[in-house]
């Protein structure tokens, strides 16, 4: 009898360690926490993009992982990519900005 107790109290422990364990964020996974962060941080630049009178008539697309923030989309001149990175990059929580842009 104590050793089916055993064994099942050393079950439920390595269940237990597999659950957390299967929570946590992987280089290829993004944590709860850190979609939140991505979505707030893509927000973000998407509103100060739009609310620069230069850079409201072009349509840059935004999208963030893990904090790297990567625009895309078509410019007319390097000073709107210029400025969309600065933007981009004056957000807390940016880490760094991948630039897709395309001058046309």
């Amino acid at each position: 009898m104590k050793k089916r107790s055993r064994f099942v109290g050393y079950f439920v422990l390595l269940m237990l360690i597999a659950t957390f364990s299967a929570c946590g964020s992987t280089s290829k996974q993004t944590s709860p926490g850190e979609y939140v962060d991505d979505s707030v941080i893509t927000t973000k630049v998407k509103s100060l993009l739009a609310a620069d009178d230069f850079l409201k008539s072009f349509q840059i697309g935004v999208e963030t992982y893990k904090g790297v923030v990567q625009l895309s989309g078509f410019v007319n001149t390097q000073k709107a990519v210029d400025k969309a990175i600065q933007i981009a990059s004056s957000v807390k929580g940016v880490k760094s900005v991948k630039n897709d842009l395309i001058v046309k």
